[in-house]
């Protein structure tokens, strides 16, 4: 009867919580209406979060994952998995507990039970309940080779809504609500799903090491129903499952929490900060000097730590220093150190777009080759590199990315990996890991008219996906246009700045244009932090509106987008209400409706009376309040 069950439903059935518990204490009708014996259900183990509001149950080969909402448990997800023999104890409540030097929050715990699964083949399942979500994957990562990446379906037939993105090796897409996906599909991570009653559920991957391929997801003939597999051999990263409301899923740092822990001995060195940055204006601008010496004179006036020298520096040709002849490069980084401003130099990573793309090209592939390289940034004084045209998620890749990391370490460099993956934990394990693109971004107006159109939407969804599970080089703040026309607002291209998580935050725009702009938000990008001690979502819906709080040190710092085309009303006496603060002095940046005036400048107390806000379509505001 049992093996029947699974003839007539080859997926995991699941219960609507309610039905389940009052059949597996009543029993009545069991048989007749699910063609299982009594029998099937005493194969049941049960696995809890330390808080109490995630339960893990195995039952009839799967992990039923629910959630306990408004007092009642919820359906989130169903794990499809078949046990050889019976699981281990459930353990007792382990703690993670450590410091980053970037990310959405400086200090982060949170705790977990787990419990091991045996597989066929000797493969061994453990599974983490923790405060904030569900962790599942191989319990033996230090074997190569042991235990192998297995496909699994994962059901999250319970979710009314989604919010998926068709995969790509750069991870560069959109994450439409609902978009209808043919079975067999490639999806890419991150992966959000919205539940009746209000709490999501967010589905990612983390715990990459060196040893590891990536995974990702599958449309299969059933709705709501993926299949898991991994990109390469041997094992794939934990599959990560973060759920709760959206305040919760926002604020997580699980897919850091279930990584492995810092590598790095001594990661003093590590300083995120913003960037003044060529290529959004001037796509082939890193092999002028002038170019660069105009942006490097930016961050010096502006007081920006960073300037970026893109791609195709290998390009130029020498100059003349003090009577020697130098290569463009060292000229210009020789520039960038006396006037107080730290250079971050390209390269092509050659295992993805090699030919027809920009240099420098096979510089860091052979082991000779990157240390040489990066002990030469070293000398010169270059503080990060960042890397782009990787080729996927395969066991290479990954491999690749953590020999980077570990060499640019040796060499105390920064590192932002472009082309490439979104982060999978490795943020945690280097943490001069500083940021990662894997998003559509700003970039794009270089290359498509199509995000002009879809702007504003697409950047009312990155705080609810992409940037939930780390650093996103998004490189926001655009006031002027590049090859396509943008039509965001100022304040809406201000308040990207702050809604997007970014240990280097590289700014899109011509020098001129932020040189051009109020002393007020000069100053305001002069102060701005890119690594935080803690985040609050206030308010918002994916695509419609966000309004998130990030706080550094004694200040908060609020920003909210309208997604829409239409004028929308944002209370914000209630949004700061939520913050943890009695007083204080604020100053909001916004749209002005006057044309001529495209900032309006309000200063004001937290206790005088400032109700609502109005922001204009695809509009946007910033707020710091000093407490």
């Amino acid at each position: 009867m049992y093996q029947y069950y699974f003839e007539l439903f080859p997926k995991p059935y699941i219960f609507a919580p309610e039905m389940k518990y009052t059949m597996r204490n009543t029993m009545k009708n069991f048989v007749s209406v699910c063609l299982v014996s009594a029998a099937a259900l005493t194969f049941s183990y049960a696995q809890t979060s330390p808080n109490g509001k995630i339960q893990i149950e195995y039952q009839d080969s799967a992990l039923n994952i629910t959630y306990l909402h408004q007092d009642r448990p919820r359906q989130v997800a169903s794990v499809r998995v078949v046990l050889d023999g019976e699981p281990g104890a459930q353990s007792a409540v382990k703690q993670v507990d450590y410091t980053m030097p970037t990310g959405k929050r400086s200090h982060c715990t949170n705790a977990y039970r787990e419990r091991l699964y045996p597989l066929a083949g000797g493969a061994t399942l453990c599974v983490r309940a923790w405060d904030d979500g569900v962790t599942w994957g191989s319990d033996s990562r230090d074997v190569p080779g042991l235990q192998p990446g297995r496909p699994h379906l994962v059901d999250f037939s319970a979710a009314r809504h989604d919010w998926l993105m068709q995969w790509s090796d750069s991870y560069e897409g959109f994450y439409p609500r609902d978009r209808n996906h043919k079975a067999g599909q490639r999806l890419g991570y991150p992966a959000l799903f919205e539940y009746e009653n209000g709490f999501y559920a967010l589905l990612s991957e983390s715990r990459l090491d060196s040893m590891s391929a990536a995974s990702s997801y599958y449309m299969t003939d059933r709705d709501e129903v993926f299949e898991v597999k991994a990109d390469g051999e041997g094992v794939h990263g934990d599959q990560t499952l973060i759920i709760g409301s959206l305040a919760d899923v926002v604020a997580s740092t699980l897919v850091n929490d279930n990584s492995l822990p810092c590598r790095i001995e001594d990661a003093t060195w590590i300083q995120p900060g913003v960037a003044a940055w060529v290529y959004w204006a001037y796509n082939h601008g890193s092999n002028d000097y002038d170019i660069i010496k105009r942006y490097t004179d930016m961050a010096r006036d502006m007081h920006l730590p960073y300037v970026l020298i893109d791609a195709e520096w290998d390009d130029a040709k020498p100059m003349m220093v003090d009577g020697v002849s130098v290569p463009m490069v060292e000229a210009a980084v020789r520039y960038a150190t006396q006037c107080g401003v730290r250079p971050m130099i390209w390269y092509n990573s050659s295992v993805g777009w090699v030919n027809g793309a920009p240099g420098p090209k096979f510089r860091l592939n052979k082991p000779e080759d990157r240390e040489r390289e990066f002990a030469w940034c070293e000398r010169i004084g270059v503080k990060g590199v960042k890397i782009d045209f990787f080729s996927g998620d395969n066991n290479r890749n990954i491999r690749y990315m953590v020999e980077l990391l570990e060499c640019a370490a040796r060499h105390h460099l920064l590192v932002n990996f472009h082309g490439a993956t979104v982060p999978r934990g490795l943020q945690r394990t280097y943490p001069n890991l500083i940021s990662v693109e894997g998003v559509y971004g700003a970039e794009w107006y270089n290359n498509v008219p199509t995000f002009t159109s879809r702007a504003a939407a697409h950047n009312a969804t990155l705080p609810f996906t992409r940037n939930v599970i780390g650093s996103m080089d998004y490189t926001p703040c655009a006031f002027t246009d590049s090859q396509h026309p943008h039509i965001t607002t100022h304040g809406h291209e201000l308040a990207l700045t702050v809604l997007y998580e970014s240990g280097i935050q590289h700014l899109a725009d011509r020098p001129e244009s932020f040189l051009y702009q109020p002393e007020v938000v000069q100053q305001f990008l002069s102060e701005l932090p890119t690594a935080w001690d803690d985040v609050r979502f206030l308010s918002g819906y994916p695509g419609r509106n966000v309004v998130l709080a990030r706080r550094r040190g004694q200040r908060w710092y609020v920003a909210g987008i309208n997604g829409t085309d239409e004028a929308m009303l944002f209370p914000l006496a209630e949004l700061l209400a939520q913050l943890p603060v009695q007083q204080g002095k604020v100053m909001l940046l916004t749209d002005s409706s006057i044309d001529d005036r495209p900032w309006r400048v309000e200063r004001f107390s937290l206790d005088e009376t400032y109700t609502t806000l109005l922001c204009g379509a695809r509009g946007g505001f910033v707020l710091t309040l000093d407490f």
